[in-house]
């Protein structure tokens, strides 16, 4: 088998749900962003943001359901950044998040 031929994963325990949802958000400054989610799962996410971070500084995010949580940034590439969430969105409400991230 080539190399070529195998499958690549990325890793994560938990896969991720496409989305594609406007927050509101707030830096390590303090100071308010926006950002894009593109995808998300209860444990972490990925956005599109104007503003340059470093890994490890921590965002406050708004989400529909939840209310506000709190991020560690794990990568910041390109405008992208992963987060991991601090504490896991409880899977009852992950599903009803989801329903309003979708529409």
């Amino acid at each position: 088998m080539t190399a070529g031929a195998l499958a690549w994963k990325d890793g994560r325990a938990v896969g991720r749900d496409e989305v594609h949802y406007r927050a509101r958000a707030f830096g390590p400054d303090a100071k308010p962003l926006n950002l894009l989610i593109v995808n998300i799962s209860a444990m972490g996410l990925m956005a599109r943001c104007d503003t340059d971070y470093a890994v490890g500084e921590r965002l406050r995010i708004t989400l529909p359901i939840v209310g506000v949580v709190v991020a560690e940034i794990r990568w910041a590439l390109g405008g992208r950044l992963g987060c991991q969430l601090d504490y896991p969105i409880a899977l009852s409400d992950y599903y009803d998040l989801l329903a309003v991230m979708a529409r």
